[in-house]
């Protein structure tokens, strides 16, 4: 049978920069240059989409994976919901 594997990659990466736009620009240019030119990544695995978010370590790091928890509890609950 074929099947179809939904994969997801996650990472976090410390950067010297102004803002949290410019952070998130260093590290999104950095990746899709990586991705474009991985043969491997672009025609293998098929890479489709790159997101990322920065915010300062600490409160705003609290509150980020506090929300990330929220929301996965969240479709934890739907998905069981479904299986009725």
């Amino acid at each position: 049978m074929d099947y179809k594997v939904h994969w997801i990659i996650d990472g976090i990466m410390n950067v010297d920069a102004n803002s949290k736009e410019d952070a998130e620009k260093i590290v999104q240019e950095k990746l899709q240059n990586f991705v474009k030119n991985s043969d491997d990544l672009m025609n293998f695995f098929i890479a489709k989409s790159i997101q990322g978010q920065a915010y300062l370590p600490g409160t705003e790091e609290n509150e980020n994976f506090k929300k990330e928890d929220d929301n996965s509890s969240d479709l934890k609950n739907e998905s069981n919901q479904d299986d009725t």
